[in-house]
């Protein structure tokens, strides 16, 4: 963990401003009617041959769920502190398929962003988060590790440690 008062601002302010922009976007997914990934996916480019078939009948409306619940889990877990490894990882892992379906390659959502656009920075700052154990920093993962269901080896340890 951190060590200067300066870096555990930091890494709380990081770690609250991407937990907002993952709730935030949940909120307009979860709470508009019809809103499906759909759209999204069929207008992909670089890897249109990836993504278009997700936006079939049979995966879209699951794929949905799974975006729209996935962000706001994402979202609470960085901005309670709680289990923010497992949410940093998946939120990495969301980062880069967004990179890889606004890719225009070697542009990525216009012009201006050459390879390298938001996504990937805040897949790096969640990579940060992950290492400087940021779930501890005014957060629910220093009192979670001291429970016994999150004391024993394993994978639930390793989400809040």
């Amino acid at each position: 963990m951190t060590d200067t008062g300066f870096e555990r601002k930091l890494i709380l302010f990081l770690r609250l401003c991407l937990g907002w922009t993952f709730f935030y976007a949940s909120t307009h997914q979860i709470f508009v009617p019809g809103w499906s990934v759909s759209g999204f996916l069929e207008s992909t480019k670089t890897f249109h041959w990836l993504f278009a078939p997700l936006a079939g009948p049979a995966t879209a409306p699951i794929l949905t769920v799974l975006v729209e619940y996935g962000h706001l889990l994402i979202g609470l877990s960085l901005i309670f502190g709680f289990m923010v490894r497992i949410s940093s990882f998946f939120g990495i892992l969301l980062m880069l398929l967004y990179w890889m379906a606004h890719m225009n390659f070697p542009y990525i959502s216009n012009h201006l962003n050459f390879i390298v656009d938001e996504h990937v920075i805040d897949g790096g700052v969640l990579a940060l988060l992950m290492v400087k154990r940021a779930g501890h920093v005014c957060g629910l993962d220093a009192w979670a590790e001291k429970l016994p269901l999150f004391s024993r080896p394993g994978i639930l340890r390793w989400t809040v440690a």
